[in-house]
């Protein structure tokens, strides 16, 4: 089986724009998943957020799980 390539755009503008589908594909995901299942997932993230060290790292992570509870309950 082969390593898939995952790399990573250099340029920001290419790079934001990967983290918009990422981000993208997790909300379908979710919606997929089902309003319960979704749920946990959530509370997980937002667990996992409250316990990082780095305030500025939470805080941008924070800011990502609130757009994709946004367009999840779109």
């Amino acid at each position: 089986m082969s390593t898939p390539d995952f790399s990573t755009a250099e340029n920001n503008q290419h790079l934001a724009q990967e983290i918009s589908c990422m981000k993208a594909l997790l909300t379908l995901m979710l919606q997929a998943m089902g309003q319960a299942d979704a749920g946990r997932v959530i509370l997980k993230m937002e667990k996992q957020i409250a316990q990082l060290d780095d305030e500025a790292q939470a805080a941008v992570f924070s800011a990502t799980v609130q757009q994709i509870k946004q367009a999840y309950r779109q």
